[in-house]
């Protein structure tokens, strides 16, 4: 059978773009996904508070890794990607935020791209969003992304707000709205108690459109070529290699696998390629390049007072957490505990803000591990802006190799300068009268570490990804570009990116609301659509 349309990946922008493009019921629409379905009775999938065990091993995961990080005592950074119906949407924190409006503008200020301005993305978002707020000039209520609001019910809440502001930083009322800079609520993707991922937001909904195909399973070894004009692809699915033909071919595994089947497929750096095994197809230079992402550290205190949520780590507890989540909808299983944060600058010659705080009512790591018996909180913190870039490479032309993966933390000045004032600024938000009653000890980095190069060489020792890779396939006009402004790979036919790899700079924040909006905004140039009408 020939499709109009080959989506590659069923995660974050593939969910998208199958919902969107399978509305039309002249499109035949095929899905391949690499991972495993995600399945509704798999509660670790759609409990919040399960975050740890999706984060871990290789069931959910492709459970990535860098390279040795010359700058991080060449250390193997972890890099979780969702290996799932869903994708990563179905493996991340569950945090909304949208950026900075400044970080679009910057987008719409390079050569091409000013349809990618703030004004631009603006309705994309509200389209999209089904906030559990009533809908206003930032925000809608009625797309397919539920949003809920957390209640901050936990004591250690209402103090970390009343710190900043002893602290000297304001609050917000809306992180996504008018106001970024401050501290506030973090709109969390959960509706009643469940992971909102992009799977349960966009394909569940329509699966059974007769003209929408999803396999799981499938996976993608190239994309199949005609001199530079893609026709098909080459997968394999239940053990077999098959190969399926189609109208567009448009790549949504994200900022690893995009660049690595782009290149596993010939399109890249020749001299690279031809080094990999792989005859080229086209020589696009920028493939795989300007990686970016988000380093973080988790500075962490004692708790004076047992108002933490350290309790729910009792294994006993457990099955009462379950119950409460899995009957009733509330209790420490229906939230993922990252209720609040903020965005201040790290120095005043910045324009925005830069850095940006998660704060936890309970002191522990991704991977579930805790410093320390007791009671705790912590802020997470990390640099936005980042003027580090990495690559994505591949090593030869097995598709099941992974890839060369090296982000470059550290590797800059400014990023230096960055980190310092940020574990600075943490303590300066916590280490306030309104924090007495319940700041006990520093655990991490602890008061022995002081100087610039004592919080350096902490970060290097201690710091993990966000993951939020981005970048490796950027839009633009310029030598290093790989796609231009509708998402179309430069130089051939009937292929395009779709994901958080398109992004000429990452986000301020977390990105899986942006890629939403790129996948929304994708679907109507895709269709040759009227885009929406931007708005300031």
């Amino acid at each position: 059978m020939n499709y109009n349309y080959i989506i590659i990946g069923g995660g974050t922008a593939g969910a998208v773009l199958a919902n969107r493009l399978s509305a039309d019921p002249a499109n035949k629409v095929l899905v391949l996904e690499a991972g495993r379905p995600d399945y509704k009775l798999d509660f670790r999938i759609h409990m919040p508070a399960a975050l740890s065990f999706l984060l871990n091993g290789t069931f959910y995961n492709w459970a990535y890794e860098s390279d040795p990080e010359p700058h991080m005592n060449n250390r193997k950074i972890a890099q979780p990607r969702g290996k799932l119906l869903g994708g990563s949407s179905s493996i991340n924190g569950m945090i909304w935020i949208r950026g900075n409006a400044e970080d679009y503008d910057k987008w719409g200020r390079e050569k091409g791209l000013e349809n990618w301005d703030h004004a631009h993305c603006l309705p994309y978002y509200r389209r999209l969003e089904g906030r559990l707020a009533k809908a206003d000039k930032y925000h809608g209520d009625k797309g397919p992304m539920k949003l809920s609001i957390p209640e901050n019910k936990n004591p250690l809440f209402k103090a970390f707000f009343n710190s900043v502001q002893e602290a000297g930083y304001p609050l917000t009322d809306d992180v996504n709205g008018e106001q970024q800079e401050g501290f506030g609520k973090f709109d969390q993707t959960i509706y009643r108690a469940r992971r909102m991922s992009a799977a349960r937001a966009y394909i569940h909904p329509v699966k059974d459109r007769e003209n929408l195909t999803i396999l799981t399973g499938a996976m993608v070894h190239k994309i199949l070529f005609e001199g530079k004009k893609a026709v098909g692809v080459e997968f394999k699915h239940k053990g077999k290699i098959k190969k399926v033909y189609g109208g567009e071919m448009i790549s949504c595994g994200g900022a690893i696998n995009s660049p690595t089947l782009l290149q596993l497929s010939g399109i890249g750096n020749a001299d690279e390629l031809k080094k990999a095994g792989i005859d080229p197809v086209h020589h696009l230079p920028g493939v795989g390049e300007n990686l970016q992402d988000h380093l973080e550290v988790y500075v962490q205190w004692r708790c004076k007072k047992p108002v933490s949520e350290y309790p729910s780590l009792n294994p006993w507890r457990a099955p009462f957490i379950g119950f409460n989540w899995l009957f009733r909808r509330k209790g420490p299983g229906a939230t993922n505990h990252f209720e609040a944060g903020g965005f201040i600058k790290s120095h005043d010659d910045k324009k925005y803000p830069n850095l940006q705080f998660h704060f936890l009512p309970l002191a522990i790591r991704y991977d579930g591990t805790v410093p320390t018996k007791g009671h705790g909180f912590q802020l997470h913190v990390g640099p936005m802006n980042t003027d580090v870039r990495g690559h994505v490479k591949i090593k030869s032309a097995n598709p099941y190799e992974y890839p060369s993966i090296l982000f470059n933390y550290l590797s800059t000045p400014d990023e230096r300068r960055n980190w310092i004032a940020a574990v600075r600024k943490s303590r300066q938000l916590i280490e306030t009268k309104a924090m007495e009653e319940l700041r006990g000890e520093e655990l991490e980095p602890g008061k022995g570490v002081q100087t610039d190069e004592e919080i350096l060489k902490w970060v290097a020792h201690e710091g993990e990804s966000a993951y939020h890779p981005s970048c490796t396939c950027k839009m633009g006009y310029d030598d290093m570009a790989v796609v231009d402004n509708q998402l179309r790979v430069h130089g051939v036919e009937n292929l395009r990116v779709v994901d958080a790899s398109v992004m000429p700079y990452i986000t301020n924040g977390n990105i899986y609301a942006p890629v939403l909006m790129i996948a929304e905004k994708a679907a109507d140039l895709i269709a040759g659509k009227k885009p929406l009408k931007p708005e300031n």
